[in-house]
């Protein structure tokens, strides 16, 4: 949670001196790096060998999603937008996710779904429009990006939901496919010239963003004996994000950032409300 509060801050220090290509290729490599570690640990290189050429199709199209679509889409996201507007708005994956699920899936939404998708996306347009109805300072790009991330991530996890493959080995096969593909793209569309703080900005993303978190984020469910508290505990990371953006990007947090952020809170809660039978 702590480490997720940090990212939104990290992404704009690292976009300030990079550009999207050359942040996703670093930050790729890092997160690779950690990735290995328990795969290392546990002995699992035949494993992930194994995986890597059995399920060759279904490894590329995720790494497609994530990392190389998904954190491309996001950053230029936040390579457009405040800190404070693009950070709630991906929260709202979690809605997308819904969505998802009732098109592709054939879930019947509860009434608590609907509900929720109607508060936390007026919570998106609070934020995007900061109270100005007429969007003339809102860049409408950079909020279609933040809002199109959402649907990448909630594609990836429908995907997900029917993969066969060990979770911690596929998202390392992941990032390891994506490696060579993303530094094709810095190649072709960028430079190999990174900037120091730049590139500490990168490794911090690779490392504690797209590797770390992840990692302690399913050990934390497989310990946890209830899993419903722990993952609302996730809802605290936006509102520690603020403050980090607010110190030390100087960026000043409009009032109706705060108030958008607790619509969209609000409404990831209401769709977490048990429906009884």
């Amino acid at each position: 949670m702590v480490f997720w509060s940090t990212v939104a801050t990290a992404f704009k220090l690292a976009l300030e001196t990079l550009d999207v290509f050359q942040l996703l290729f670093l930050a790729t490599i890092m997160a690779c790096t950690v990735l290995l570690i328990p795969v290392a640990m546990a002995g699992s290189w035949r494993l992930l060998a194994h995986e890597l050429k059995r399920y060759p199709v279904r490894t590329l199209l995720t790494s497609a999603l994530n990392p190389l679509v998904y954190y491309l889409v996001l950053f230029a996201a936040y390579d457009l937008l405040p800190a404070q507007v693009a950070q709630p708005v991906n929260y709202t994956w979690a809605l997308m996710l819904v969505v998802l699920s009732i098109i592709f899936l054939g879930q019947r939404p509860t009434k608590f779904d609907l509900i929720a998708c109607v508060v936390s996306y007026a919570g998106v347009f609070i934020i995007a429009t900061q109270g100005d109805f007429r969007f003339s300072d809102t860049n409408l790009v950079g909020m279609g990006l933040a809002l199109i991330s959402t649907i990448i991530w909630a594609s990836y996890w429908i995907l997900n939901i029917k993969d066969p493959r060990d979770q911690r080995v596929s998202m390392c096969a992941n990032f390891l496919v994506a490696i060579p593909i993303t530094g094709i793209a810095c190649f072709m569309f960028s430079s190999f010239q990174f900037e120091f703080y730049g590139a500490l900005a990168a490794a911090y993303v690779g490392v504690f963003e797209m590797g770390l978190a992840f990692l302690l984020w399913s050990k934390a469910l497989k310990l946890a004996e209830n899993t419903s508290r722990i993952s609302t505990m996730i809802f605290i990371s936006p509102f520690l994000s603020l403050v980090l953006i607010h110190f030390i990007l100087g960026e000043p947090i409009h009032l109706t950032t705060y108030a958008g952020l607790v619509v969209i809170v609000t409404g990831l809660l209401i769709q977490r409300i048990p429906v009884r039978a």
